[in-house]
């Protein structure tokens, strides 16, 4: 007989089965090392690069110290930010299939007539992703460490970063492994889960501020007990606030005390709140596949426990064939709801997303906040943001689905030929990532005819939201058809993003600064970038309703209407270059590595 005590250390209880299998597994994905390898490399290029960016400098010792000490500092707040952000996408991605994988192949219902339980189907599979994670994290460690030596800063800084990236992705982890039992599209999950992420993390915090600002909350709350209360929930305010405290001792004064233990004490207090929640909710859906009515609505369940007979459960589960017209893969996939099939949740998840801007902007009107270009440009991010999220995710899974679901060699059996189904697909792709721009436009639109941008503006943000539309969607088809699974295409096409976006842009930086003492190349380069042109056509046309003037760009030469407007239709062209490439490369990889 087994030692209870040795039972309990061992955290067997816990883990279970689930969490030896998923680690065995992991182990024999080359993703995962070159995740790690990838991950390295990175933190080494920038270290070297900040290295040698400081040690140029000649003079005293005294200045010396003071440069190491400045070094220690940017690197350190640079590897805290970079694996608290990396850290929660590679999270969210992890786990978008970690139940909806068992519930598709049906083996849920098979796990639960074993003795392991639902709580150690749930944490086997978050602790099994999370341990991937806690690698990268324990990578940088040395790092950290060493840098630390040049003075500047303290233990807790680094210590308070790790703790509060750990609880983070425990519960965006949470979150996503909470969403996939919902769905078992993973473009899904992972849309839902940064929306949720932006709603709680950026626009209640953001209301909270301005609805405090202009109302008489100022006499009822104070400014510190705010601060304060947001700092519990939001992990970027607190992680913001504690690395300003870093950088600069001196403003410790100005800025509110905040208490980081008390933070990552609620995050793991609303994981586990949501973790319950999961464990109920898979037992019910494992019970649900058990019994065959996994799949089924709610009138359906009813009339089968209502009627015995099989015949009936039949009957209403069959669908009635359909006929086509036109292309078959364009029919099937423009046949695709794009509110999903709980069209009553996304549209009451719709109205209030929608109640919430419109509050945001009617406290910021009330400010007299819309004639600042700072306010527009800020809201055109956040939706360019949304815009390229969902396509760089809803292009890596079209063809990944199919790989899943075992239906892509059905569709290549066909007699359609490898353009129709390209085209089908991606068709598909800019019929769903449709509604994700809406907010976009409608911005643009609705604040030009009000006057408070000009209406040239629309244009250049059109031109620009196509090139990166299409490039996305077409590197997204590519990765969907190199791959597998869904995880690696839509990590590898955020991977795209993140590196010509801004990895890239801060590597030639640093080179030419330190090889050549010129930033033009890079200058040059960053023009290219679609966040760089929002802000520049922002600056220009806010506020100015005359045929305007100049579009300032980050090399610090000025343009002119006509001169902006063709850069813009040539960086535009240039995406749209490329996402074709990307597409004929997915149309020649159809046929290869089927199964």
């Amino acid at each position: 007989m087994q030692n209870p005590v040795y039972k309990v250390l061992n955290l067997s209880w816990i883990t279970g089965p689930i969490f030896s299998k998923e680690l065995r597994v992991s182990s024999r994905r080359r993703r995962n090392y070159v995740l790690r390898f990838v991950y390295v490399a990175l933190l080494t290029i920038f270290l070297a690069m900040v290295w040698l960016e400081e040690v140029r400098y000649r003079g005293s010792s005294v200045y010396s110290i003071s440069r190491m000490a400045k070094a220690g500092q940017t690197i350190i707040a640079f590897i805290a930010w970079l694996q608290f952000c990396i850290t929660q996408l590679a999270a969210v991605i992890m786990l978008s299939t970690s139940i909806s994988d068992e519930i598709y192949n049906r083996t849920l219902g098979l796990l639960m007539t074993t003795p392991i339980t639902s709580f150690q189907i749930v944490m086997g599979k978050l602790l099994s992703k999370l341990l991937q994670l806690i690698l990268l994290l324990a990578i940088s460690l040395p790092l950290l460490a060493v840098v630390r030596v040049f003075g500047g800063v303290p233990w807790g800084y680094v210590t308070s970063s790790l703790c509060m990236t750990l609880t983070t992705i425990i519960l965006v982890g949470s979150a996503s492994l909470f969403f996939s039992i919902f769905t078992r599209r993973p473009y899904k999950v992972i849309i839902i889960a940064f929306v949720f992420g932006g709603i709680f993390w950026g626009f209640l915090p953001l209301l909270s501020i301005m609805l405090w600002h202009t109302t008489k909350l100022q006499s009822v709350v104070s400014e510190k007990t705010l601060f304060f209360v947001i700092s519990m929930f939001d992990p970027y305010f607190t992680m913001a606030f504690n690395t300003i405290k870093m950088l600069e001792p001196g403003s410790a004064g100005l800025i509110p005390s905040i208490s980081w233990l008390l933070h990552c004490g609620v995050m793991l207090a609303v994981s586990a709140l949501i973790l319950f929640i999961s464990i109920v909710r898979v037992r019910k859906v494992a019970l649900r596949q058990v019994t065959g009515q996994l799949g089924l609505s709610r009138r359906k369940r009813r009339s089968v426990k209502n009627n015995n007979t099989t015949s009936i459960d039949y009957q209403e589960s069959v669908a009635t064939i359909r006929r086509i017209t036109g292309p078959p893969v364009l029919w099937k996939e423009l046949r695709f709801p794009i509110l999903g099939r709980r069209k009553i949740v996304t549209c009451i998840f719709g109205c209030l997303s929608l109640i919430l801007l419109l509050l945001i902007y009617y406290l910021c009107g009330r400010e007299n906040m819309l004639d600042d270009e700072d306010t527009h440009i800020s809201f055109v991010l956040i939706a360019l943001g949304l815009g390229l999220l969902s396509t760089v995710v809803l292009s890596a899974t079209c063809i990944t689905s199919e790989k899943e679901s075992r239906s892509w060699p059905l569709l290549l059996a066909t007699t359609l030929d490898d353009r129709a189904i390209l085209f089908g697909k991606w068709a598909g792709i800019l019929r769903r990532c449709l509604p994700a721009w809406i907010w976009l436009l409608g911005h643009m639109v609705i604040f030009s005819l009000a006057g408070f941008i000009h209406p040239v503006a629309i244009l250049q943000i059109v031109c620009m939201a196509m090139g990166t539309l299409i490039f996305l969607s077409g590197s997204g088809l590519y990765f969907s058809s190199c791959f597998k699974h869904t995880t690696t295409a839509v990590t590898m096409n955020f991977a795209l993003a993140i590196l010509l976006w801004a990895i890239l842009p801060i590597l030639m930086f640093m080179m030419g600064e330190f090889f050549c003492g010129s930033r033009d190349p890079a200058e040059v380069y960053m023009d290219t970038n679609p966040f760089i042109h929002v802000i520049a056509i922002l600056e220009a046309t806010v506020g100015r309703m005359e045929a305007y003037q100049w579009f300032s760009f980050r090399r610090g030469n000025s343009r002119n209407i006509v001169e902006s407007t063709i850069w813009i239709v040539a960086c535009a062209s240039g995406y749209i270059l490329l996402g074709l490439l990307f597409a004929w490369r997915a149309k020649s990889r159809f046929r290869r590595h089927i199964f």
